[in-house]
């Protein structure tokens, strides 16, 4: 059977509904592990979507992650700030991860803080503004990773995961949906996800609604070989 075949078989016996992010987690490790595609260093299916019906249990319990509640506040808090230098984060964590010293440019700076991509041109408060004025819009959106920038210099040390978040209010809920070109699950998702649906219930407040669903969509998401292997130990 060749790979675009095992690829359409594979999404159609996905499942796309889950109660919470822990849920997901650890149906799509178990997903990859047993029919992921081998993609570079990773085992990776592709095109996936899911919905989270309750954003806001956003905490990993799967015992082989060992995920840390204190980092993923930390990586909030400085997504809040704006601040995209890894300094900062290091101030709110203590210290700063390997992962964030590789991206960051001689200055320390990094173009996958989220929040000071939803920051650029007043993105989240446009948002806001316009999800008051219409609560109908198909506009409010946040653009994160444009590839439009790349001859500009921007994405010579990182490249986001994230292209873009939409909200989207449906009966009286406001409903999130992330859109992303890759998604490490083991490290990028878990937390990602924490600071995405926190990003969600902020605007809620804002808007004064209920948080509603959370649709998450990568079209690669994967687990690094080495990971797996230490999950197969």
């Amino acid at each position: 059977m060749n790979t675009a075949i095992t690829i359409i078989i594979n999404i159609k016996k996905m499942k796309n509904n889950f109660k919470n992010a822990n849920e997901a987690f650890k149906y799509y490790k178990k997903h990859i592990i047993d029919n992921g595609v081998q993609f570079d260093d990773t085992s990776a299916l592709f095109n996936v979507g899911f919905y989270i019906k309750d954003p806001m249990s956003n905490l990993i319990k799967d015992q082989d992650r060992d995920w840390k509640w204190d980092y993923a506040e930390a990586e909030w808090q400085w997504y809040l700030s704006g601040d995209r230098n890894i300094k900062k984060l290091g101030e709110l964590y203590g210290k700063v991860p390997e992962i964030w010293k590789r991206m960051a440019d001689k200055d320390g700076n990094v173009n996958s803080n989220y929040g000071w991509q939803w920051q650029r041109d007043n993105q989240l408060d446009n948002v806001v503004a316009m999800l008051k004025q219409n609560p109908r819009t198909r506009q409010a959106a946040i653009s994160i990773y444009d590839a439009k920038e790349i001859n500009e210099g921007y994405y010579q040390h990182d490249t986001p995961c994230t292209y873009a978040i939409q909200f989207t209010i449906v009966g009286q809920k406001l409903n999130m949906c992330v859109t992303m070109r890759s998604n490490d699950l083991w490290y990028g998702f878990c937390n990602d996800q924490y600071c995405f649906s926190r990003l969600q219930l902020m605007v809620a407040d804002k808007l004064e609604l209920l948080v509603g669903n959370y649709y998450h969509f990568a079209h690669n998401l994967h687990l690094y070989n080495n990971i797996i292997e230490k999950i197969n130990e």
